[in-house]
């Protein structure tokens, strides 16, 4: 049957680079996992200072962020995001993430973000600054890659 060939794959923590999500943020990291041309999707972690806030920003498709470490929470929203929870965001839901101090108050907020589609950063009025999506995370890691010498993994590879 088909099904029962298809390939699976595991990527190793240990295997892959954090790199700078420039030209962002310097002290924000990602780790990608996996960038999927096929369905648009993106599969990473982020690591932010304990401190500080991102820019604001709307999705085009789902994203389900695990909190691994920290706390934070969307500037629009009461609830606060802590380790072992699960944020569900909708399509073509836009918000401010900032940090929150912990009981180690310097303590990276560490997530595993699933993003489906565009992350798009925007102004108060709404307007499209800059885009990310799968290929332009392809870009950021493999450049990060050869200008450290480390072989990139393909990770946009079915198996």
């Amino acid at each position: 049957m088909l099904f029962e060939q298809i390939q699976t794959a595991c990527l190793n923590d240990a295997d892959l680079p954090w790199v700078p999500f420039t030209p962002y943020s310097e002290r924000v990291l990602i780790k990608y996992f996996k960038l999927d041309p096929i369905r648009g999707e993106t599969i990473a972690l982020l690591k932010a200072p304990a401190k500080g806030q991102m820019p604001r920003h709307r999705h085009t498709g789902t994203v389900i962020v695990y909190t691994v470490q920290g706390r934070w929470k969307y500037r629009e929203h009461e609830w606060i995001a802590e380790q072992g929870s699960i944020v569900y965001e909708t399509a073509g839901s836009s918000h401010t993430p900032e940090a929150l101090p912990g009981e180690q108050d310097n303590q990276d907020i560490i997530t595993l973000n699933i993003i489906q589609g565009e992350l798009l950063f925007v102004n108060d009025g709404g307007q499209v600054l800059a885009a990310e999506d799968w290929r332009s995370g392809w870009e950021r890691y493999a450049a990060f890659c050869r200008a450290q010498g480390i072989e990139a993994k393909d990770l946009t590879a079915f198996g």
